[in-house]
């Protein structure tokens, strides 16, 4: 895999999670327990600071990002488990925090 298929990879990946997260809580599962604004702000905001880097290429960026989908990751794994009713939702999280991770570390490796 070159640089810019790894960058590209990584991108979509992020760009992936910044649309889906706020579709799946706040237009097509919303929680009936909470208002759209909480999960929104604690799955969403987190996602908001590396922008500005990965879109500049930025190794140190595209680094720490990698760790911050194993967040997402996670949270795809756990809702999956539990909401068998979002689950597709939930398997779509999954795909793009690996496509994230992978593309990440893949394009780090690669700019060295």
């Amino acid at each position: 895999m070159n640089i810019s298929l790894s960058r590209s990879t990584a991108l979509t990946g992020y760009f992936g999670l910044l649309c889906l997260l706020p579709l799946w809580y706040g237009w097509l599962a919303p929680s009936e327990n909470m208002p759209a604004y909480i999960p929104l702000g604690f799955l969403v905001t987190p996602l908001l600071f590396p922008l500005a880097g990965l879109l500049r290429g930025k190794r140190y960026t595209y680094v720490w990002t990698s760790y911050l989908s194993m967040i997402y990751f996670a949270h795809g794994i756990g809702e999956a488990y539990t909401l068998p009713d979002e689950r597709w939702y939930a398997v779509t999280e999954i795909v793009f925090s690996i496509m994230l991770f992978a593309g990440a570390l893949i394009y780090v490796r690669k700019k060295k």
